[in-house]
């Protein structure tokens, strides 16, 4: 009887899930419909070809998405995102999506981008417990402690913590181009730079952070 009445406690909870699910399968109705309407063979091209120039290396949080922010249109913008935009080298994920864009898409340009205000750069440099994602936060606090006095002398919690932000994607930006993926495509004469962005959430606004590295013409400001 208790479970009887448990099962039926949570069935308007789950009722209301599938109707918002449905909503975003209307969405996608709607959204498929104005694209055909604006380009009748939209889907046909995108279907047989994918030749993005960009690789676009950022992070999950939900409000940087990243074709939207830099204006292109899906099969233009190769993207992978994981939490606070870190490049390990023992991340296979990543690497691999790293190793198809070089190796087999050709991509010219990979854009590590960060953004002010990110969550998970804010619980590392807090130190703050969320679980499982402690061991993968601790190499941004890796980042915050080898620039432990760049940041100490920022005394406003929230410059502090954008600084952060910025100094996470400078590195993360290096861990990239220190891949044997890049360094193979560089030692072939391959054409790739690898860059270092980052995104304003209350403006909208990428800013280019300046740090920027090819094989024949390196640019680095710090």
């Amino acid at each position: 009887m208790d479970q009887t009445l448990k099962y039926q406690s949570i069935m308007p909870s789950r009722t209301s899930k599938m109707q918002t699910l449905k909503n975003l399968i209307e969405n996608n109705r709607r959204w498929a419909s104005s694209r055909v309407k604006s380009d009748a063979d939209f889907f046909k091209r995108l279907a047989h070809i994918q030749k993005p120039r960009y690789l676009w290396i950022g992070c999950s949080d939900s409000r940087v998405p990243a074709n939207d922010i830099v204006g292109l249109l899906p099969g233009e913008l190769f993207v992978h995102r994981n939490v606070a935009n870190v490049v390990v080298h023992t991340d296979l994920n990543c690497l691999s999506v790293i190793q198809y864009a070089v190796d087999v898409l050709k991509i010219q340009d990979i854009i590590v981008c960060g953004h002010y205000g990110c969550g998970g750069v804010r619980a590392a440099m807090q130190k703050t417990s969320l679980g499982l994602i402690d061991n993968w936060l601790r190499h941004v606090q890796d980042v915050a402690r080898t620039h432990q006095h760049t940041l100490a002398a920022i005394k406003d919690h929230h410059k502090r913590c954008d600084k952060l932000c910025e100094l996470n994607v400078r590195e993360q930006m290096r861990n990239v181009c220190e891949t044997t993926i890049v360094q193979d495509a560089w030692e072939r004469k391959q054409k790739l730079a690898v860059h270092a962005w980052i995104y304003n959430l209350h403006d909208g606004l990428i800013r280019d952070l300046e740090l920027s590295v090819s094989k024949n013409h390196p640019r680095q400001s710090r």
